[in-house]
């Protein structure tokens, strides 16, 4: 059995804690904004190439894991004086009851119905023995997409995600050529494949997600050509959508915009509803417009201008 103590500390105390309560005896310890979901929250991380907005929270709350018969006060006495900090005044200690950790971690990841064609499914979902079927693969009369949780993004679940899948699934109609840039888990060329495109080209910077991405597609029995950055851009393309975030699509907006065949879409998510006037701006040559917006996500669209 596991418990875990809980106490806040204040400023940059948080790295001598954390230590300090390793050497004692705690299997891990987790730190966590204490003002989260709050007036006070502290964002830690700004968008690639800007800098972050904080370098640390004021107040933290520490949450070591421990083995649930020891002495919740002794260990913090000992922290304390490996790391020269009295012990903290109050602390909160609970107990873990006993937890199937994968089950519980596979509950989190539901199948995801989106439009009228699609199903996003974990490889748990689906029937005893179906997990390596191909692009044959229907439920409920809707295209699936097995996609298991990795380190590339791209679940299906965010906001961002399932707007661009949501715009792909409506407009969609067969033979297109599709460019997905900054593939991550390569969920969206997945669909467009999934969905009949003629050809589909997969990019990323990330070597894991390119990986990812070949992974996939060969789970879900499709075709992609998968490209790094660094590689020669493919022919232009009749859509090319990019789910990233504000900074790099600002920064990318030649590119992308270089990448659309005559009357041919573009689709950009990754974005904040406030963000998105400011990003259409960057793109004179496509006529940008917020397509939806979900949970404070928006998703513009356009069609290159003739």
């Amino acid at each position: 059995m596991w418990s875990e103590i809980e106490f806040v500390v204040e400023g940059d105390a948080v790295a001598s804690w954390t230590d300090a309560l390793l050497e004692a005896g705690a299997a891990s310890v987790r730190a966590e904004d204490a003002d989260a979901h709050s007036a006070d929250e502290t964002p830690m991380f700004g968008e690639p190439g800007e800098p972050a907005p904080a370098g640390g929270w004021p107040r933290t709350r520490l949450s070591a894991l421990v083995e649930a018969r020891t002495d919740a006060q002794a260990l913090l006495a000992r922290a304390g004086a490996l790391c020269g900090l009295p012990p903290p005044a109050r602390f909160e200690r609970q107990l873990l009851p006993e937890h199937d950790w994968v089950q519980a971690t596979q509950a989190q990841f539901a199948p995801i119905p989106i439009g009228t064609r699609l199903w996003i499914t974990p490889s748990w979902h689906l029937p005893e023995g179906d997990a390596q079927r191909d692009a044959a693969r229907v439920i409920d009369g809707r295209c699936a997409i097995v996609l298991d949780p990795g380190l590339a993004f791209g679940t299906g679940s965010h906001p961002t995600t399932q707007l661009c899948l949501e715009w792909l699934d409506l407009h969609l109609r067969g033979g297109e050529r599709v460019v997905d840039y900054g593939c991550g888990s390569g969920i969206l060329a997945i669909a467009a494949a999934r969905l009949g495109a003629g050809a589909v080209h997969a990019i990323d910077i990330d070597p894991q997600a390119l990986e990812s991405t070949r992974r996939n597609a060969a789970v879900n029995g499709v075709t992609l050509d998968i490209r790094a950055t660094t590689d020669p851009l493919p022919e232009r393309a009749d859509v090319v959508v990019a789910n990233i975030l504000a900074n790099p699509l600002r920064v990318l907006a030649p590119l992308l915009s270089g990448l659309l065949a005559p009357g041919g879409r573009l689709v950009l998510a990754g974005l904040l509803d406030r963000q998105a006037a400011q990003i259409a701006a960057c793109y004179p040559q496509v006529a940008l417009e917020p397509w939806r917006s979900l949970d404070g996500w928006t998703c513009l669209a356009g069609t290159l201008r003739s």
